[in-house]
């Protein structure tokens, strides 16, 4: 998994020039960088991993499904002719 860098000092600038006080505005920030530290950022090779038995489960219900429509479609040629 990947994190992402935050920039704190340009997070405690832009809270400053919205009128927060510097103090609250470091507080603040630090707590953001802490909450966000916790977090896991998921990569595309993640996603690759954990949805391919997914596709293939898909895989085999598709061909289960052409396979009963085939049979349906048997048994409906059947009964008419």
């Amino acid at each position: 998994m990947s994190a992402v860098s935050f920039d704190t000092l340009k997070f405690v600038k832009t809270l400053e020039a919205s009128g927060i006080d510097n103090k609250q505005a470091e507080a603040i920030a630090n707590a953001y960088r802490d909450a966000s530290a916790d977090q896991e950022l998921v990569t595309k090779k993640d996603l690759q991993i954990e949805l391919a038995p997914i596709k293939a489960d898909m895989q085999i219900i598709k061909w289960m499904n052409g396979l009963m429509l085939g049979g349906i479609v048997a048994l409906i040629l059947k009964a008419f002719f």
